[in-house]
């Protein structure tokens, strides 16, 4: 789709790589001015400088310090934040196994990038969205392992629950301040992660990729620029009346069985 963001500004965390890149392209594409917000500053600056209203700021989002100085400095270029695009977050590759089996240490990383660090930016950021007054956008990005639960990576699929129902809880909250959470739940989607797990030759389940493309009524991964496009819509003028609402990008994984 094409909109008018020429007016707009939006903060994009884990901007850097992947998902949250192409986003922050497309949001550029429609005329947003973009902060690139990632713990990878250095691919942060190499994106920001392929756009043309862009900054780079290296954010860790569990350091609230940190969060609030790349706000501020936001706000000190451009003025003001109306998009906000809650794409940072890890996963594990390395520790594949049952809760039971788990490591504390790994549990509470994911949890507090994931869940923990989603809340700190979505405070830090609302400060001058609700001062301005001008009304704005969340976008959460949650995944379908907070629906549709999977095995192996219970802090993931925990973390990611609790974003869907905190995208509702926001929406109930800043709804009537004139700000709309919601949240996009891609399913596979072709990064340099899923390679590394499925995709690529070497991955750690290549083996067992057909079986998971046979659950998938449409037979591939997702890509980045499809989940960029939800994320465009959820954030563009023409979706102000969508609120609290979770937006399944995953080829029909959730819809069903697949016998």
């Amino acid at each position: 789709m094409q909109t008018d963001l020429s007016d707009k500004v939006a903060f994009v965390t884990g901007a850097a790589n992947g998902i949250g890149s192409a986003i922050a392209r497309r949001l550029a594409d429609n005329g947003a001015a973009l902060v690139i917000a990632d713990i990878d500053i250095a691919n942060a600056e190499r994106i920001a400088a392929t756009l043309p209203r862009a900054i780079a700021c290296h954010v860790d989002i569990r350091d609230e310090a940190a969060i609030d100085r790349a706000v501020d400095r936001a706000v000190e270029r451009f003025g003001q934040i109306d998009i906000l695009v809650n794409n940072a977050g890890v996963n594990t590759f390395a520790h594949r196994v049952d809760i039971d089996a788990f490591p504390t240490e790994e549990w509470h990383r994911i949890i507090s990038v994931d869940l923990d660090g989603l809340f700190l930016v979505s405070r830090s950021a609302l400060r001058p969205m609700l001062a301005r007054g001008e009304g704005g956008a969340i976008v959460n990005i949650a995944s379908v392992v907070g629906l549709a639960a999977m095995r192996l990576q219970s802090p993931f699929v925990a973390a990611k629950a609790g974003i869907i129902h905190l995208t509702r809880s926001m929406a109930l909250e800043l709804g009537a301040k004139g700000i709309r959470t919601n949240a996009v739940a891609p399913g596979s989607i072709m990064t340099d992660g899923t390679k590394k797990l499925f995709y690529g030759e070497n991955g750690q389940f290549h083996a067992r990729t057909q079986a998971f493309m046979d659950h998938i009524p449409l037979g591939r991964p997702g890509t980045l620029d499809e989940i960029a496009e939800a994320v465009l819509f959820l954030a563009a003028p023409e979706s102000r009346y969508v609120n609290g609402h979770i937006m399944t990008v995953d080829g029909g994984w959730t819809a069903g069985y697949m016998m």
